[in-house]
């Protein structure tokens, strides 16, 4: 008995998912997921404005993560929101960066100009959010496909409530 150890895991996890798993998990509704996202890039643009005096590509960069995790924390019910929501987060967060100067209409040109000139970022945001919320759409589905061919069958004559 002395020296008997347990077996170990048949798959030990690597230190990646082990870390990844550190990570928080919350559950966003449609509505709070693009909360998030706007003011994570509202956040990003203030700061890279006061920083970085309105980089374009530090804005970008710090786009595609957010979008990520948007998709990421988004509730499964409210997938189809996250790529639509991460559009809007860029335009509001691209205003302190974008400039313009002679009033309102010189602050809504400058903005316009920005999403048009900086559109491969956003573009490349909406497809990462978009890759990602149809992974987990596609694997939500197969859960479900799994655990319907896994339940015990219903008896002849009974129907399931609908």
């Amino acid at each position: 008995m002395y020296g008997l150890r347990p077996p170990a895991p048949a798959h030990p996890d690597s230190p990646l998912i082990v870390a990844l798993r550190r990570f928080p998990a919350p559950r966003l509704t449609g509505l709070g997921a693009g909360l998030f996202a706007s003011i994570a890039m509202l956040l990003i643009g203030s700061l890279d404005w006061l920083l970085f005096d309105g980089s374009a590509v530090v804005y970008g960069i710090f786009y595609l993560p957010v979008c990520a995790l948007t998709a990421l924390w988004v509730r499964e019910a409210d997938l189809v929101t996250a790529p639509i929501s991460v559009p809007i987060a860029f335009a509001v967060g691209v205003v302190p960066i974008a400039g313009g100067e002679g009033g309102i209409g010189g602050q809504i040109m400058a903005v316009v100009t920005s999403l048009a000139v900086h559109a491969g970022w956003l573009y490349g945001g909406t497809l990462v959010a978009g890759v990602i919320t149809c992974v987990r759409k596609f694997r939500a589905m197969g859960r479900r496909k799994r655990r319907v061919r896994t339940s015990p069958a219903t008896p002849p004559g009974h129907h399931q409530p609908r």
